[in-house]
């Protein structure tokens, strides 16, 4: 427990400090955490017998993070339209290795190839283009989507321990019940209004739909990414993280919120 809360701490401040100290360090830092999560998605495949295309995946998890990342912060910016090119040129590198690789089942190695790139380093570009989705860098969005996953994660927890009774979906999560999901959501909620006081980009209501999509959907990345540990018989995604497990297990909340939210906040800010 003291292990867990340790690294605990320091993770928040890391992951606070990559996105108040600007706009490069904020860009490098989830950079590196996509190719980090992809390696780790990738390493937990090559358990099963499966051989994905590690060396072009993440050249192309590279690319594709770097265009989105520079294509968001100025999207007039003619040269970085131009860049969606080496896009093209990396997906084509995957299955150009493929083709020079001797092994029985080359499509399922394409598919876990690319479905890692889906799973990880694109809700990663998501969640970067969060800073800027009202043109130019802002810290408060990507801050904000972090403290209410925080809470939502917190509150499920405090919640299913406290009054839990009714489980979620045991057959992928055998802990989680409806009331910590419920509990979790309205922690979520409730940050959310807090958080509207001093980010006033938005009306209250705003921030506590986001909060709520972030508590429901967050909550669906988590049960997907325990479906896949027990599809390979594994506890835990890593060790990089003492008593946290690895990266997937941190950010699998991540994978599927920052997506929808981005998409809730591009349609009512156009």
């Amino acid at each position: 427990m003291k292990t867990r809360a340790i690294t605990g701490f320091f993770f928040i401040i890391v992951m606070l400090a990559s996105v108040l100290l600007g706009h490069w360090v904020f860009g490098g830092f989830f950079l590196l955490l996509s190719l980090l999560c992809l390696n780790e998605f990738y390493s937990l495949i090559k358990q099963t017998g499966i051989s994905p295309n590690q060396s072009t995946g993440m050249l192309s998890g590279l690319v594709i993070y770097t265009v989105f990342a520079l294509f968001s912060s100025d999207s007039y910016n003619l040269l970085y339209q131009k860049l969606f090119f080496l896009i093209v040129i990396a997906i084509t590198a995957v299955f150009a290795q493929e083709l020079f690789k001797k092994t029985p089942a080359p499509f399922t190695n394409l598919a876990y190839t690319f479905l890692g790139l889906i799973l990880t380093v694109v809700p990663f570009t998501f969640f970067h283009a969060l800073a800027y989705i009202q043109l130019g860098f802002n810290f408060h969005f990507p801050l904000a989507f972090l403290l209410m996953l925080w809470a939502n994660d917190t509150g499920a927890y405090l919640s299913g321990m406290a009054i839990g009774k009714h489980k979620l979906f045991e057959r992928h999560s055998p802990k989680k019940t409806w009331e910590g999901f419920i509990g979790g959501v309205a922690i979520s909620a409730g940050v959310a209004f807090i958080i509207s006081r001093f980010f006033v980009e938005l009306q209250w209501q705003q921030w506590v739909i986001m909060a709520i999509l972030i508590g429901t959907v967050g909550t669906m990345g988590d049960l997907v990414e325990s479906m896949f540990k027990r599809s390979i018989n594994v506890k835990d995604s890593g060790g990089i993280l003492p008593g946290h497990g690895g990266l997937l297990d941190r950010f699998d909340g991540l994978f599927l919120a920052a997506p929808i939210v981005y998409s809730y906040l591009y349609l009512i800010s156009k």
